[in-house]
């Protein structure tokens, strides 16, 4: 008996040793995982404290905002039948100097005019974009008025065109207001009232001479006057461009011709249909920088002194 309940301690004890030796071997992983562990959060803590300090987490400073060189005001079609819905054009890299050349051919006659691209950059642009969207094709020109040939406006009613506006640019100033007494220094004589020198009376203040080209960027971005004759009109207009020589007498036919009533009590409607058969824009750098004269040049070369019979400005 006393063999046998020893042998029993024996193994019980065994038994014992063993699962303290596996609780041992077991604590002892887990004190190497969590070292291990621990070591990794440390070598991760030391890089990104590393990569911070180094920069690598500061956000990109954001690049400045590009100014709009044109802003574009979008009208509401849904409010306005007349008005048609082409998008607006492009607000950055709009040029602002030299001219573009916008060719108008009438079903009458070209008119070809130079648009200010520096006075008049956005007025230049909405025409450039407007022509591009072949807006301008077989539409009419609805009124004679103020001196003026008004076009692009698909509706003919006078409130229609491409659905945008912009902020006027390049609106002529309005006539002086005539001072009540004018002073005269003593012992001056007076000016003649007629004098190029004395200020113009409002009767006579031409603000848009004949062959100015003028919009109304408050109403929409596609029509556009096209001045005959000089104007005292006070309307705001933002002046575009010039026509070229030669394409006045285009106009003047096209009035000539006369007006009839335009439906709303008003004789302003062109009494022949004036049609715009197309439009174009062509900007400045799609220009040739110089065209080649056809004509025998009278300055002198290194190589030829200029003769006898050639006069300086023939």
């Amino acid at each position: 008996m006393a063999t046998s309940s020893t042998r029993q301690r024996k193994l019980a004890r065994a038994k014992l040793d063993r699962q303290l030796a596996r609780r041992a071997d077991r604590e002892r992983r887990q004190r190497q995982l969590k070292a291990a562990a621990a070591g990794v959060v440390t070598l991760l803590v030391a890089t990104m404290g590393g990569l911070w300090i180094g920069g690598v987490f500061d956000k990109e400073p954001l690049a400045p905002p590009v100014a709009n060189d044109c802003t574009w005001n979008e009208q509401n079609v849904a409010a306005n039948a007349d008005l048609k819905d082409v998008d607006m054009p492009k607000t950055t890299g709009i040029a602002n100097s030299g001219q573009s050349t916008m060719t108008v051919q009438f079903n009458s006659g070209t008119v070809t005019i130079d648009l200010d691209r520096t006075l008049a950059k956005c007025a230049a642009e909405a025409l450039a974009y407007v022509a591009g969207s072949g807006y301008y094709t077989d539409t009419k020109c609805h009124e004679i008025n103020e001196g003026a040939l008004r076009c692009g406006d698909h509706s003919g009613s006078g409130n229609g065109g491409a659905a945008f506006t912009w902020v006027p640019e390049n609106v002529p100033a309005q006539a002086p207001v005539p001072s009540a007494e004018p002073s005269v220094s003593p012992g001056a004589s007076e000016a003649p009232t007629g004098s190029p020198s004395g200020s113009p009376s409002p009767s006579n203040y031409v603000r848009y001479p004949a062959g100015t080209v003028a919009m109304q960027p408050g109403v929409t971005g596609s029509q556009f006057l096209i001045f005959y004759q000089d104007s005292t009109s006070t309307a705001e207009y933002s002046i575009v461009g010039t026509v070229r020589p030669g394409g006045l007498d285009v106009i003047k036919k096209i009035v000539d011709a006369g007006t009839v009533d335009n439906g709303k009590g008003a004789n302003t409607k062109p009494k022949n249909d004036v049609i715009i058969q197309s439009l174009t824009v062509v900007d400045p750098a799609a220009q040739p920088s110089a065209i080649p004269s056809t004509e025998p040049s009278t300055q002198p070369t290194a190589s030829t002194p200029p003769t006898a019979s050639a006069t300086p400005g023939s």
